[in-house]
């Protein structure tokens, strides 16, 4: 909010205070300010100047060459383009060597032949913003009023003298969204006293409200709602007094009886509405929530589908307006309105937020309504700003208020402790001192048996318990007059969970297994959450979605990666390969909460390892993929019979190439190719995946690490060759093996696998190799060849294997 310290001394006196003083004590004490300036900075010799006489430059269809008197002995020639000039005006004039907005110095130069003593300059070349303008001169020139005096610096005309302070209202700092908010604050900060006005509104006594309007409405969705009638009004510009304020506080004028509700908002706070009375064609006005569909079009033109939550304003039977938003269009004051209808009122903060939010359509009024209205100036508020229409529109006030859900705001009594305040602030006030700063902030204040009983008045809405009472006395005493004292107590050295190490190895693994960590978006769409799921689960949406990308918190990882590597891919990066570690959002049915997972994925496209002079290259693959599950798990020691079982049950992947992953026959994981039609959806050549539920495999229990020495006693190595049936397994095998090799079997390498002649067809051939040991003696014969023979007589008999 834009700040005059013009305006705020007629609240309370600020006309001794340095302005960038006064700055710094608000952001110090309550807000930030985000600048402080006057908007003639950086100008120089810019006057006013009285237009004696125009005629038309004889080499162009659209200049003027005027003579323009600037208080000095004799007029100066100055050649304007402007479409509105002309003679008897009082206008802005830009002497030669003068500087305009953007540091543009104007210099004495000829147009088209003719000498040009300096320029007539329209309100944006001297520094005012297009959306601040008067429309009436956006085209043209500005014309200063009348009693302006040639030669006189033009700024005070105009209000660029004037200290402006740009403050960022914090959201809990509602209340200073309005001059009278700020005086409150500075008048605390300064201990200076608040002198307010009040409005005294004269009201026609041949009419009364009733024979106008009458309004009905929910409380529950505005308290409350009024309204006046101005009858016999003239629309027209509004004085240039205020004018002046309304720009300075960054807001377009208007005509008067808009920018009157503009000065009112900026002055209490409340936001105010007008509509021609005579076009909303009705004496009732109802507020209630739209008809799901309905539509109404505002006053930006725009055609808007209403939702079922909007709160509008209505002639009882379609809307008139976007309540707290925007108005309708076809109920807009235009310069042949009359008659006024007024409407003041504090709407439901949270229905206004969702409907500007999914509108777009955010308003002073609707951040206002949003933040919080002080209930105790809406009457107050909607009187003087139907006063000053009156006024300034020569009408007339029609007797009463048309009211709705009106009551009367109460105070709060908040109570809080003396010991407590100087507990938390470190401090060791007195009750005097403390009392004082709740007297300066405006709050009644009763003490007794060390308590105070705080009444807090409605305009201080934040205000609700002894928490926000500290903070108002460390604020109002000074932050930087608080004692500075070091932490005590006993130290606590800081140590990783359980999790976190297993989570952090878990990382420093599959990057030294070769993969690189990416990070992807936690959010993306619901097709892409569901397709990769390593278990069902409802999707998780968001209200609100930024983009139509990111509106379902993922289910996976592997969708993530396929992004990162069709990223890579289309910028001809071909050889990925990544991990990611990461959280999924799983939500069962009857939840509307998701459980969040911790899980790990890879995806490996290309060559994995680049050819060198002593290697060779090694592409990507399913084995590949697979060792790095198998590293990482038996890395970090998990307990239990890891499995692989092929499976066809993954839409989104290659039917034949991928297995999921049993722990103890519990699912944890998958691992495989992408599906051709999935990869081609992504301009991905093969790619292969692996997921795991991260939780689990930490959950699961490990192995202890247990020191073995060396066995000093030769192991004994015997090779098997078989042939068996291709449905049969490698990990079947394996099994077999294990059970029937005894005590001193240390090891099973797969060594050969081969299909082709001299092989039936539907067998392939598989050979192994058994290392045997013992660590306490050399090995006999007979302790190898024993569970050698029984180890093929099992194969045989269960496998029906061919012992070659």
């Amino acid at each position: 909010m834009k700040v005059s310290t013009k305006w705020l001394n007629d609240y309370v006196k600020v006309d001794d205070l340095d302005p960038l003083a006064l700055s710094e004590k608000i952001e110090r004490t309550a807000v930030e300010v985000d600048d402080t300036y006057r908007m003639q900075d950086g100008l120089k010799k810019i006057v006013v100047g009285h237009v004696l006489e125009t005629k038309d430059h004889p080499d162009s269809d659209h200049l003027h060459i005027c003579q323009v008197d600037i208080g000095e002995e004799e007029p100066s020639q100055i050649v304007c383009g402007a479409p509105n000039v002309a003679a008897g005006q009082k206008v802005i004039v830009a002497l030669p060597n003068s500087r305009i907005a953007d540091n543009v110095k104007i210099k004495k130069s000829k147009m088209r032949g003719v000498v040009s003593e300096g320029m007539i300059c329209a309100l944006q070349e001297i520094g005012f913003s297009e959306t601040i303008a008067p429309k009436a001169y956006a085209e043209g020139i500005y014309v200063l009023p009348e009693d302006a005096k040639p030669g006189d610096p033009v700024y005070p005309y105009l209000g660029m003298d004037e200290d402006i302070i740009d403050v960022d209202i914090t959201p809990n700092r509602g209340d200073m969204l309005s001059m009278r908010g700020v005086a409150y604050e500075v008048g605390a900060i300064y201990d200076r006293k608040v002198t307010l006005s009040h409005p005294e509104v004269k009201e026609a006594s041949d009419e009364k409200i009733e024979d106008y309007v009458s309004i009905e409405a929910s409380e529950e969705l505005v308290a409350p709602y009024l309204m006046r009638i101005i009858k016999d009004v003239e629309v027209k510009d509004s004085p240039l007094w205020l004018q002046k304020r309304l720009w300075n506080a960054g807001i377009r004028p208007i005509n008067n009886v808009v920018d009157v509700t503009n000065y009112i908002l900026l002055d209490y706070g409340q936001p105010l509405h007008s509509f021609d009375y005579d076009k909303l064609g009705s004496k009732k006005i109802v507020v209630r929530l739209a008809e799901e569909g309905e539509k109404m079009t505002t006053l930006d033109g725009e055609e808007r589908e209403l939702k079922a939550n909007d709160i509008v304003v209505t002639n009882g039977e379609v809307p008139v307006a976007l309540a707290g938003i925007m108005g309708g269009l076809d109920s807009e004051v235009v310069p042949e309105t009359t008659t006024i209808a007024l409407e003041s009122a504090v709407f439901n903060g949270h229905n206004i937020r969702k409907t500007s939010r999914r509108e777009n359509l955010h308003s002073e009024a609707s951040m206002r309504f949003e933040r919080g209205i002080n209930k105790a100036t809406v009457a107050e508020a909607l009187d003087a700003a139907a006063q000053m229409i009156a006024e300034l529109g020569n009408g007339q006030v029609v007797s009463g208020v048309a009211k709705a859900n009106d009551k009367k705001a109460e105070a709060k009594e908040v109570k809080i402790t003396l010991k407590k305040i100087n507990k938390v602030l470190g401090t060791s006030l007195t009750e005097q001192e403390v009392e004082d700063i709740f007297r300066r902030l405006g709050f009644g204040t009763a003490f007794s048996e060390d308590t105070f009983t705080v009444s807090v008045p409605p305009r201080r809405w934040d205000i609700e318990i002894d928490a926000d009472l500290i903070e108002e006395v460390a604020r109002i005493y000074g932050y930087d007059n608080l004692p500075t004292t070091l932490p005590q107590g006993p130290t606590t050295p800081g140590h990783y969970t359980y999790k976190q190490k297993i989570i952090r190895q878990t990382r420093r693994l599959l990057e030294g297994a070769g993969l690189t960590q990416a990070i992807s978006y936690g959010l993306t769409t619901a097709e892409k959450a569901r397709r990769f799921a390593m278990e069902p689960a409802e999707t998780t949406e968001l209200a609100f979605p930024m983009t139509s990308d990111r509106t379902t918190a993922r289910m996976n990882l592997v969708s993530g990666l396929l992004d990162d590597v069709a990223y890579n891919a289309a910028r001809k990066v071909e050889n990925v390969s990544l991990y990611e570690q990461g959280r999924v959002f799983l939500r069962d049915k009857d939840n509307d909460r998701p459980r969040e997972v911790e899980h790990v994925a890879g995806a490996l496209t290309g060559l994995f390892r680049k050819s060198t002079w002593h290697d060779d290259k090694l592409a990507a693959g399913f084995y590949l993929a697979k060792g790095i599950v198998d590293f990482l798990l038996n890395s970090l020691a998990v307990s239990g019979r890891i499995e692989y079982r092929a499976t066809s049950s993954h839409e989104a992947m290659h039917p034949g190439r991928t297995a999921d992953i049993y722990l103890d026959d519990d699912f944890i994981g998958y691992v495989g190719e992408v599906h051709p039609s999935v990869a081609k959806e992504y301009r991905l050549k093969r790619v292969y995946v692996f997921e795991l539920n991260l939780q689990k495999i930490i959950d699961a229990p490990k192995k202890e690490s247990i020191y073995e020495p060396v066995s000093k006693y030769p192991t004994v190595s015997r090779d098997i060759a078989l042939i068996v049936p291709i449905e049969v397994t490698n990990q079947q095998i394996v099994d077999c093996i294990k059970k029937n090799g005894g005590a001193y079997l240390k090891d099973i390498r797969l060594f050969d696998v081969y299909k082709g002649e001299n092989i039936g067809k539907g067998f392939r051939s598989l050979a192994y190799t058994l290392q045997f040991s013992n660590s306490k003696q050399t090995l006999q014969d007979e302790e190898v060849s024993r569970p050698f023979d029984k180890i093929k007589n099992k194969l045989k008999e269960e496998f029906h294997a061919v012992i070659r």
